[in-house]
């Protein structure tokens, strides 16, 4: 079974579509400094929420919280989906 990969739910077509009303109103030119810029915000993003990330886990340990319990919530969550996708086998919903 071909399975297409849709992102956000969106089609290629849509996706077309948008990137032509983007060059339309900002112009050929300024699209890739466009992107640049958005993808450092995402980078300076997913940096942020790491250090925070980082900074709770390690104050955690220090004032002697369990933190091992998100470890084997996580094991748990990937075992169900594990089962799940056992469960419905080659049937996917589509939208």
């Amino acid at each position: 079974m071909i399975q297409q990969a849709t992102f956000l739910f969106i089609s290629g077509a849509e996706i077309a579509f948008i990137l032509f009303i983007a060059i339309m109103v900002f112009g050929a030119d300024k699209l890739p400094e466009i992107a640049r810029g958005l993808g450092k915000g995402m980078r300076t993003l997913k940096d942020a929420s790491n250090d925070i990330k980082h900074e709770i886990t390690k104050t955690a340990e220090k004032s002697g919280l369990d933190t091992s319990i998100t470890g084997d919530v996580k094991k748990e969550l990937d075992k169900v989906k594990d089962d799940l996708e056992e469960f419905t086998g080659s049937v996917r919903r589509k939208f």
